[in-house]
């Protein structure tokens, strides 16, 4: 694992996006897995200031979404992931739905949906570039702490920091499931970019750095993987 600290957030993100854009440089039609939240959102941002003055740069770009809440059939509210992906990543970067691979966090059948996404991976993949955050209780996407570890797509049983994740906090109910890559998945991308920002990561911070590797810590699989990426910013 590469670790890389940074004295500013701008700084880390720039950073990660220079190794993104020279990835896809040599790859336009990468398969890049995102992450949600505010340790990645200034890559994203950084994304969309270089798609201003290389218009066609991200043409050829697939985009997978890595986790989801599950949110059920009987509402039509849509996903707090894809809302998010679409704002800071699809839009700014003019990536239609044909190269967008997503959960429907609406489906009556989140096992058949775990299914359908796990052949669209299994045929257009493999992951090229998995970008991730480190979760306040160490997980990566929704692989909590001490949850079995599986092959494919599945849904998880959120822990208490995820049911009360700021994207669901003001919800008038909670979301106790949610679809996500699994760590095999993530373990099989080609590169793994993680971002570690922001308070209250102190404790998952350490146990990754630590090297010991446990599902205490899910993000401390990465250990395993033999291009990682790991950018810290103050």
């Amino acid at each position: 694992m590469n670790i890389k600290r940074f004295d500013d957030y701008s700084s880390m993100s720039s950073y990660g996006c220079k190794i993104s854009i020279d990835l896809i440089k040599k790859k336009p039609n990468s398969l890049v897995s995102v992450a949600t939240g505010n340790s990645t959102i200034g890559l994203y941002k950084e994304f969309k200031k270089y798609s201003t003055d290389n218009h066609d740069f991200f043409s050829k770009v697939r985009i997978l979404k890595l986790d989801e809440w599950l949110i059920g059939s009987k509402t039509d509210k849509v996903g707090f992931c894809e809302q998010y992906i679409k704002s800071n990543i699809l839009k700014p970067l003019n990536i239609n739905s044909d190269r967008y691979i997503s959960y429907n966090a609406n489906t009556k059948n989140p096992d058949v949906e775990c299914v359908r996404v796990y052949e669209v991976i299994k045929n257009t993949g493999p992951i090229d570039l998995c970008i991730l955050g480190l979760g306040k209780n160490g997980h990566l996407g929704f692989i909590e702490p001490r949850a079995p570890l599986y092959i494919k797509p599945y849904v998880a049983e959120l822990s208490k920091e995820s049911q009360n994740h700021e994207m669901v906090l003001n919800e008038n109910m909670i979301y106790k499931s949610g679809f996500t890559l699994s760590i095999n998945q993530i373990l099989s991308s080609k590169k793994i970019i993680i971002f570690i920002s922001g308070k209250g990561k102190e404790k998952a911070k350490a146990d990754l750095l630590s090297g010991d590797i446990s599902t205490d810590c899910p993000a401390s699989f990465l250990w395993l993987h033999k291009n990682v990426e790991c950018l810290i910013s103050n």
